[in-house]
């Protein structure tokens, strides 16, 4: 089961998203849920990276976890709260498909 908690600010910016397990494997040895999930998350980390205004962090440090972090300044904000609604929408997406592989909660701080 891969676990996703995502947290939004006040004003619902993302402010952090982690994953962390893995999904089944099915019979070719893959996890669409998981391949979605890490396709999601790795693309996120990528297009706020350098972003003017918007502060991230990615960290991989093991198999089956990914975590990402960010802040911002004014002018980064609009982007970031782009971002985090594609990003959070796409993850809703997977959860609801596979239901048995994948959980995602989203609380604000």
């Amino acid at each position: 089961m891969v676990k996703i908690e995502a947290a939004l600010d006040g004003d619902g910016v993302l402010r952090s998203c982690g994953a962390s397990g893995h999904a089944a494997r099915g019979q070719d040895g893959g996890s669409v849920a998981c391949a979605a999930i890490s396709v999601l998350m790795r693309t996120a980390a990528r297009v706020l990276s350098g972003r003017p205004g918007i502060r991230s962090r990615c960290e991989a440090p093991e198999p089956g976890f990914l975590f990402l972090e960010a802040d911002f300044e004014a002018e980064g904000r609009d982007f970031l709260f782009a971002a985090g609604v594609f990003l959070l929408e796409g993850l809703a997406s997977v959860a609801e498909d596979y239901p048995e592989h994948c959980s995602l909660s989203i609380r604000r701080i």
